[in-house]
């Protein structure tokens, strides 16, 4: 029976912190595994110390396998299985080659030090991705602790919540945490002029907005005036409504065709951090204007495509299966929702609008095919007119909703 990777969190108070049973296990490895500095926190022994490459992850198949048959200690920095090397090796290995002994996580620290609630605050990882991922959580009162990527990660996160209406949240840099040059900088974004402390360190916000800061939730609906572009977008009625019958769940993924200036899939992605989407738009002008949406509004990692249908064999196989479709642009393009209907998994929602007598007949012909639901929506908007106030009609909009029942339903 192979022994199984044993992974070992270890916080900045290094050796001493550790739990016996955690010692034993790096004392009776074969080979440490670990960055240069976890490495440089345990006693010398006869183990072979073996420091990460770069990159990491392509890496790893590769040293298992040399190790193959020797007992393999891996160091984490505190709980591997929050944002931690972990979840990787899980990913990679399987469970049941997996061993974990946890640490403190640097999130619980904080919380300890702060008097936070640890199950009542939100945490965002910036280690691997843009400082605007973090804009989705940001909300009056909102108490949020992010995981920095260095220490020049606090003046960005300042300048993003200063760019963004939130200036007077109160933040906290926490460096070192649990270790014997554990630091503190407190101050608040519009303010900040601290220079770049500990490389390790979490950032503690306690959010408070700008009068007139435009409020942005993740539910589905948000003001039109929250993108920018051409005006091409589903309007924010029709879009809270087409969000409900996409009906988004965590970690699932939504294809956007014809995304205009992205709107839907970027509100999808909101709706949670685990949501996927990409979108397909032909214009380059307007892929710009949705990479530019995306970016302003906390989902950067949206990916653009090209034109549908053609577009489909771009993308990657582990996108290449979506949970839900929405079709808001080329309804009536020849064979389109064809291939939509055929990429489809079984059990997942496709959406389509129209809002052209010519695409409500496609929409009528597709429904006696594969059933669903119809809708039309016809939304006023209160509009000057004189001296007083006149109901302006919006172009109304038919919308046909159905969950694929199995590979043999109708196309």
């Amino acid at each position: 029976m192979i022994d199984p990777i044993v992974v070992v969190g270890i916080g900045a108070d290094g050796w001493d912190g550790l739990s016996p049973s955690a010692r034993r296990e790096i004392q009776a490895a074969d080979v440490v595994m670990g960055s240069g500095r976890q490495l440089a926190l345990i006693p010398e022994s006869p183990a072979l110390r073996v420091a990460w490459p770069s990159p990491l992850v392509p890496a790893l198949p590769g040293l298992f396998e040399q190790h193959h048959g020797r007992r393999v200690c891996v160091l984490a920095s505190g709980d591997p299985m929050f944002h931690g090397i972990g979840v990787t090796l899980v990913d990679l290995l399987g469970a049941e080659r997996v061993r974990v002994i946890s640490h403190p996580s640097s999130a619980t620290l904080a919380c300890a030090r702060l008097g936070w609630a640890a199950h009542e605050t939100q945490v965002v990882s910036l280690v691997n991705r843009p400082v605007d991922t973090l804009l989705p959580a940001l909300g009056e009162h909102a108490r949020l602790l992010v995981l920095s990527r260095d220490e020049h990660t606090p003046a960005a996160v300042a300048e993003l919540l200063t760019k963004h209406g939130f200036g007077p949240s109160r933040l906290s840099v926490l460096g070192e945490l649990g270790g014997p040059d554990e630091s503190r900088l407190d101050g608040t974004a519009s303010a900040w002029a601290h220079e770049p402390g500990a490389r390790l360190n979490v950032i503690a916000i306690d959010c408070r907005a700008d009068s007139g800061t435009l409020r942005l939730t993740r539910m589905p609906g948000l003001p039109d005036v929250a993108f920018t572009g051409d005006g091409q977008m589903t309007k924010h009625e029709i879009r809270a409504l087409t969000l409900c019958a996409l009906a988004p769940a965590v970690g699932e993924l939504l294809w956007d065709v014809g995304g205009g200036s992205g709107t839907v899939a970027i509100e999808w992605m909101r709706t949670h951090p685990l949501c996927r989407a990409v979108t397909f738009e032909r214009s380059a002008a307007r892929v710009g204007q949705i990479e530019s949406n995306a970016a302003g509004l906390g989902v950067p990692s949206l990916e653009v495509f090209g034109d549908a249908p053609a577009a489909f064999e771009d993308v990657p196989p582990e996108l290449s299966t979506p949970d839900a479709i929405f079709v808001g642009g080329g309804v009536t393009q020849d064979g389109l929702l064809e291939e939509c209907w055929s990429r489809l998994r079984v059990g997942g929602r496709m959406v389509t609008n129209a809002v052209t007598a010519e695409s409500e007949a496609l929409l009528l012909q597709w429904f006696s095919k594969c059933g669903g639901q119809l809708r039309k929506f016809q939304v006023y908007r209160g509009e000057p007119l004189g001296g007083f106030t006149a109901w302006r009609p919006q172009l109304p909009v038919a919308q046909w909703s159905v969950t694929k029942q199995s590979k043999g339903d109708a196309a």
